[in-house]
């Protein structure tokens, strides 16, 4: 039997490779400029359209596991709402939200906001808080109700959560004269608290006093600080000392002039002149004054700050630091409506100057 011939040996056949798993799919992450519609915001939590829209307008029928979803994937991505009308269009109404409607000051603000709103016929909602600086929970689910252009927030302010919320949903805010710091993502217009107040101090040292009082507004507010930071400046500047009786922490109503003045008027050595820490407070200053029979500004110089009527009006005429409310209102309403549009904002706090306007209510002191 004839063997079979030798084989050349075989090389060893490598095992196939395994297949590389597939990569997961990944969302984007969050783009803050560049927010999703309603749609998209449906199907990344997996819930409908409809569910989607009750959680953007604040309305019931939605268990909390739900709600708490849809508002995770609108904290992270935001929301794209359709632009407002331009002129002539149907549009949304502006809220604009007061810590309190009381006296001049809202007067000033809502005749700069309307000054806009009037060129791109928006309708003004207006809400009070009753005195406090932060917006609560209920008149926060009422503007997610409204479904506003925007809101412009007048010496208060919706919390950070609050903001972040609104911003998420489209509805763009704009501070006016913010009580406190702004945040990295708020939109603020100010004005130059603390220079017009320094100002008013160098105002009344050139003419010659030395014992420069001051009723400071709400140590809580950033233009209270900020007004009594200008008063120390400038005793500091002058080489004048500050004097602790002198400093009086106040507020901003009538009766908190009238207090600490006549208290500061009792002192064994009182001051030759009062700032003041609004035209309200002065108008206080006055009275205290007129019970304890010193003349302005004979023998007391009174300074004010706002310039809001009847300032001009009072005997003698107030001199003050005017505050541009209205145009603040009106620069900030303009924002909001920009801002609705989808344009963009180039900075993210406005301030303007506050100018000192002399009357009659500063003299040179007693000898």
């Amino acid at each position: 039997m004839t063997p079979h011939a030798a084989q050349p040996p075989r090389e060893p056949v490598p095992a196939p490779a395994p297949e590389a798993a597939p990569e997961p799919e990944r969302e984007p992450e969050p783009v803050r400029d560049r927010p999703v519609t309603a749609a998209r915001i449906a199907e990344l939590a997996g819930v409908s359209p409809s569910t989607v829209s009750k959680v953007i307008n604040g309305r019931p029928g939605v268990g909390p596991g739900t709600r708490a979803a849809v508002e995770e994937v609108i904290g992270r991505y935001g929301f794209r709402r359709r632009p407002v009308a331009a002129k002539g269009g149907v549009t949304r109404p502006l809220e604009v939200v007061f810590h309190e409607l009381a006296g001049p000051y809202p007067v000033a603000v809502l005749n700069g906001v309307q000054r806009v709103a009037r060129e791109h016929r928006l309708a003004v909602v207006l809400s009070e808080l009753q005195g406090d600086h932060t917006t609560g929970g209920g008149w926060f689910e009422d503007v997610l109700m409204r479904r506003p252009t925007g809101v412009v927030a007048v010496f208060s302010g919706p919390t950070e959560a609050q903001s972040h919320r609104l911003r998420a949903r489209g509805i763009p805010v704009v501070l006016v004269d913010p009580t406190g710091e702004t945040g990295c993502h708020s939109l603020a217009v100010t004005t130059g608290n603390r220079a017009g107040a320094r100002d008013a101090v160098r105002h009344l040292l050139g003419l010659g006093h030395r014992r420069v009082a001051v009723i400071t507004g709400p140590p809580s507010t950033l233009s209270g600080r900020a007004r009594l930071h200008g008063y120390q400046d400038a005793l500091r500047q002058a080489g004048v000392p500050i004097a602790p009786e002198l400093v009086r922490t106040g507020g901003f109503r009538v009766e908190d002039g009238l207090r600490h003045a006549r208290d500061l008027l009792r002192l064994p050595e009182p001051p030759t002149a009062v700032c003041a820490p609004n035209d309200g407070a002065a108008i206080g200053v006055y009275q205290a004054a007129a019970e304890a029979g010193r003349e302005i500004p004979r023998e007391l110089s009174v300074v004010g700050f706002d310039d809001f009527f009847p300032s001009a009006w009072l005997v003698p005429p107030l001199t003050t630091v005017r505050q541009p409310l209205t145009e603040m209102a009106a620069a900030a309403t303009a924002m909001v409506v920009s801002l609705a549009r989808g344009r963009e904002i180039p900075g993210r706090r406005v301030e303007f100057a506050a100018e000192l306007v002399v009357r009659g209510s500063t003299a040179p002191p007693p000898r």
